[in-house]
């Protein structure tokens, strides 16, 4: 099988890359690194010739600086899909797997011990500026339990980022359906691993702690530390790509969550590669942003079912790992149109 990698010499997509031509496929690379712009036709008619299959990995990431990023979101992810999804349709091709992520999902699942399942609204600026950090019940008022969050959770997206994944996955349900294509979302959790990109204001939080230590500096844990994720690998993650290629529902979209199954807190994170490189400790400073999410954690009932997914690298490993990794160019913050 032929396959179409677009993004394929960032930071995910170069593991995709490997592990697509380990398991034997042909790929095709595409990427705006080495000029090749998602949303130029020309670059897509040239590269769609007899391929079978579409990964998209290419997109803006990171939660983004203030509304003056929204044109630059928009432009590369939504329009940007909707170019390949056209093409794609041009050339025959009827097989996609879309990077997406849970930050689509908005804030996490909790459970009230008097009203069960809630979602929260987002919460309030003034109570972080107290120190209150978790969400506590809209009904009663009380604190919440932290559940895992299935495929079938509403979704909530709160920045530009978020709303722009979940257009993608709307745009590729929209062609799955007029098409008869098969499409597979994969919600991607926190990733971190090698080739990482450095820290800037779109990049990940492992990105950001790992810079500051390789720098000398004491990672700056926002709120108490205690927001928990699920970081999973990037080379799991490659090989959720490879086996979503497997997908078998024509004309639907197909979301599963890919994580690792082993929730952590931030501040375990930072120290955990604080420990690896031999300090300085984090610093937990109390501060936060209005839009993050307390937390997160996902249910991989679904990929570890359908999909056959289950993440190889335990959390003590990759942070072994990827505290002394290198880490690739920083992201850019504005690709040219």
């Amino acid at each position: 099988m032929k396959v179409l990698l677009t993004g394929a010499a960032g930071f995910i997509g170069s593991h995709v890359a490997e592990a697509l031509y380990t398991a034997g496929y042909g790929v095709v690379g595409l990427d705006l690194r080495t000029g090749a712009d998602i949303r130029d036709d020309s670059a897509l008619d040239q590269r769609l010739v007899d391929v079978d299959a579409v990964v998209h990995q290419a997109a803006k990431v990171g939660l983004g600086v203030d509304v003056t990023d929204l044109p630059g979101y928009a432009s590369v992810n939504v329009y940007g899909t909707a170019v390949l999804l056209a093409a794609m349709a041009r050339h025959g091709v009827g097989r996609l797997v879309l990077a997406s992520s849970m930050v689509v999902y908005g804030e996490g699942a909790y459970a009230c011990a008097e009203h069960g399942w809630i979602r929260p609204m987002p919460r309030a600026a003034d109570d972080l500026a107290r120190g209150l950090f978790e969400p506590r019940c809209p009904r009663c008022g009380s604190g919440m339990a932290c559940v895992a969050i299935d495929e079938d959770a509403p979704t909530d997206p709160r920045n530009a980022y978020a709303t722009t994944k979940l257009a993608q996955e709307h745009l590729a349900a929209n062609w799955a359906r007029e098409t008869g294509g098969v499409a597979v979302a994969l919600r991607y959790h926190n990733v971190y691993g090698p080739r990482m990109p450095r820290d800037t204001p779109y990049s990940g939080v492992a990105a950001i702690f790992r810079s500051a230590l390789e720098a000398g500096c004491a990672p700056r844990v926002f709120e108490d530390g205690g927001q928990r994720r699920d970081f999973v690998h990037v080379r799991d993650v490659a090989q959720a790509n490879v086996a979503a290629l497997a997908g078998r529902r024509p004309g639907m979209l197909t979301a599963y969550n890919i994580a690792s199954g082993e929730p952590h807190t931030v501040g375990e994170m930072a120290a955990a590669l604080a420990a690896q490189r031999g300090g300085p400790e984090p610093v937990i400073t109390g501060e936060y942003r209005l839009g993050d999410v307390r937390h997160i954690v996902a249910s991989l009932d679904k990929a570890s079912h359908e999909l056959g997914f289950r993440a190889q690298v335990g959390f003590a490993d990759g942070m072994r790992e990827f505290a002394t990794a290198p880490l690739g160019r920083s992201s850019s913050p504005q690709p040219p149109a």
